[in-house]
C-alpha cells in the first residue's frame, strides 16, 4: 500500500458500500466497512433488482475475476418478455426481450436477489465489515482526519467518512442537513411466493417467463415478475446448470447465509389516499389482507398467489425521491447510492446508479494512492461528476413512476381515462414493429447500456 493511500470508513454494507469496499481492498487501500444489521443474514428481503450494463461494469471493476463469476452463476434467469397486463391478467402487450446479452457479462440485464447479491459482495470480507454498529455522528478533526461515532460507544477515525447508509441516512442528516427527501406519494405492498408446481401453474408461460406491469382500474399498479436460480431448494446446482456455474456455486460459501429459493415476486401500490392510515406499521398476514382487500376485482389466480405468499416477506414500502443538491464544499465526507440520491423504482435504476457511484469514487481513490492527486481534490471530481448523472436519474424515474399529486392515473374521474390511454399505447406499440423496437432499445438504454 502507497505511503499516499486514504483510509476509508464505509457506513452500511449495502450494494454501493460493499461494492467500493471490494474495488479499495483490491487497490490495496484501507477500508473498513460499519454495518447497523447484526448479522450477514438480516435486514433484507428476496426481492429482485435489476442490474444493467452499469452495474455490471461496475461490480466487474471493483470484484476480483472470481466473485465476479461468482456474481453471474448466481443471478436469476433473466426474463424474455416485458408484459403488459390488465387486473384480470389480460395481456394487452407483450415485447420480447433480447435473451442473446444474457450470455454476455457486461451489456446484459440481470434479474438479481438483494439476499442474494448482499450475500456476494459481502464474501471474503469478514475482515473488512463491522456488524451490530449503529453510527450516531462524526468529527472532522484538526489534523484532516474524521472520527465516526456508534451506538455502542466506540468510535474510528480515518482519512475519508463515505455515507453509503442509504434513504434515511444519518451522515447525510449531519452533511447536508438542507438536503430533503420528498414523499412521492405513493405505497408498495410487496409479497414473495414460493415457486411451486401449483404456484407455477396459477401463471401463463409468457408471464412466467417476464416481468409483467399491471394496469389495474382504480389507481392501483403492480408488476409481477418470477426469479428461477441456479440451485435448488436444497441449495444443490439444478441439473443441466453449467459445470463452470455449478462448481461455483458449490463452493460459494455465501449460499450458506442465503434462504433464497425460486420464488414469484408480486407487487402492488397506488396513491397514499387508498391506503388505511397504519399501513407503515403493518407487516405479515395484516399486509396480505389488506392486499385482498385492495384488490377484490383482480383475476383469481393474482388473488390466490397472495393468499400463499410468506407473511414474513410481506412489507409497506413508502416510495421517496430525493430532492436536487446544489454543489457543496468538498471534504473528507462524501455520499454514494440512496444516500445521496435516492430515486423512485420507476426506471429500476437505482442499484446501477449506486454501483456506478461505488466504481467512480474507487477510481478515484486509487489515483490518490498512486500520488496523482490530493485526496481533497479526488473527492471534488467524484462529486462534480456524480451529482448531475446522479440527479438526472432521480428526474427520470420521478417522472416514470409518477406522483399521487400529478399522475392523472391515480385520480378518481380522469384516471379510467388515462388508464385507457396507457393500455392503448403499449397495445399498438407491441403491435407496430418499428415501435416496438424502439420501445425495447429505450428499455436497455435506460439500463445503461450506452453509458
Amino acid at each position: 500500500m502507497s505511503a499516499n493511500a486514504p483510509e476509508v470508513i464505509i457506513i452500511g454494507a449495502g450494494t454501493g458500500g460493499m461494492c467500493l469496499a471490494h474495488g479499495l481492498r483490491r487497490a490495496g487501500i484501507a477500508v473498513r466497512v460499519y454495518e447497523r444489521y447484526r448479522t450477514r443474514g438480516d435486514g433484507l428481503h428476496g426481492y429482485r433488482i435489476g442490474v444493467g450494463p452499469t452495474g455490471n461494469r461496475a461490480l466487474r471493476e471493483c470484484l476480483s475475476p472470481e466473485l465476479f463469476a461468482v456474481y453471474m452463476a448466481t443471478c436469476a434467469r433473466s426474463p424474455r418478455y416485458f408484459n403488459v397486463l390488465t387486473e384480470k391478467m389480460r395481456v394487452t402487450a407483450s415485447f420480447p426481450l433480447r435473451p442473446e446479452t444474457e450470455t454476455d457479462p457486461v451489456e446484459s440485464d440481470r434479474a438479481v436477489s438483494r439476499m442474494t447479491l448482499r450475500q456476494v459482495l459481502l464474501t471474503g470480507m469478514e475482515d473488512v465489515v463491522h456488524f451490530d454498529k449503529t453510527f450516531t455522528h462524526y468529527e472532522q478533526n484538526p489534523n484532516g482526519r474524521v472520527t465516526a461515532f456508534f451506538a455502542d460507544g466506540t468510535e474510528v477515525s480515518g482519512d475519508l467518512l463515505v455515507a453509503a447508509d442509504g434513504t434515511h441516512s444519518a451522515i447525510r442528516r449531519q452533511y447536508l442537513p438542507h438536503a430533503r427527501i420528498q414523499d412521492a406519494g405513493s405505497i408498495n405492498i410487496a409479497t414473495k411466493i414460493p415457486l411451486t408446481e401449483h404456484t407455477r401453474s396459477l401463471l401463463t408461460d409468457e408471464i412466467r417467463e417476464g416481468i409483467s406491469l399491471i394496469f389495474g382500474a382504480g389507481g392501483l399498479m403492480g408488476v409481477l415478475h418470477v426469479m428461477e436460480f441456479n440451485w435448488d431448494r436444497y441449495g444443490v446446482p439444478k441439473a443441466g446448470v453449467g459445470g463452470n456455474e455449478a462448481t461455483l456455486i458449490e463452493r460459494w460459501p455465501g449460499l450458506l447465509y442465503d434462504n433464497t429459493r425460486d420464488y414469484i415476486n408480486l407487487i402492488i401500490w397506488s396513491a397514499h389516499h387508498r391506503f388505511p392510515p397504519d399501513v407503515m406499521r403493518m407487516r405479515g398476514e395484516a399486509l396480505v389482507r389488506l392486499a385482498l382487500d385492495l384488490t377484490p376485482n383482480w383475476h383469481p389466480h393474482l388473488r390466490e398467489l397472495f393468499t400463499l405468499s410468506d407473511p414474513h416477506s410481506c412489507i409497506p414500502v413508502k416510495v421517496a425521491t430525493s430532492e436536487p443538491v446544489p454543489p457543496w464544499q468538498s471534504s473528507n465526507v462524501t455520499l454514494i447510492g440512496d444516500a445521496i440520491h435516492t430515486m423512485t423504482p420507476g426506471r429500476g435504476v437505482g442499484a446501477n446508479t449506486a454501483l456506478r457511484d461505488a466504481a467512480l469514487l474507487c477510481r478515484q481513490l486509487v489515483a490518490v494512492a498512486a500520488g496523482e492527486k490530493p485526496l481533497p481534490q479526488a473527492v471534488a471530481d467524484y462529486e462534480v461528476e456524480m451529482l448531475p448523472y446522479g440527479f438526472a436519474r432521480v428526474a427520470d424515474s420521478l417522472a416514470n413512476n409518477g406522483t399521487s399529486g400529478d399522475d392523472p392515473l391515480y385520480r378518481p374521474v380522469v384516471g379510467r381515462l388515462a388508464l385507457m390511454a396507457a393500455r392503448g399505447y403499449f397495445g399498438l406499440t407491441s403491435r407496430v414493429p418499428p415501435l416496438r423496437r424502439r420501445f425495447v432499445d429505450e428499455i436497455y438504454s435506460r439500463r445503461g447500456a450506452h453509458d
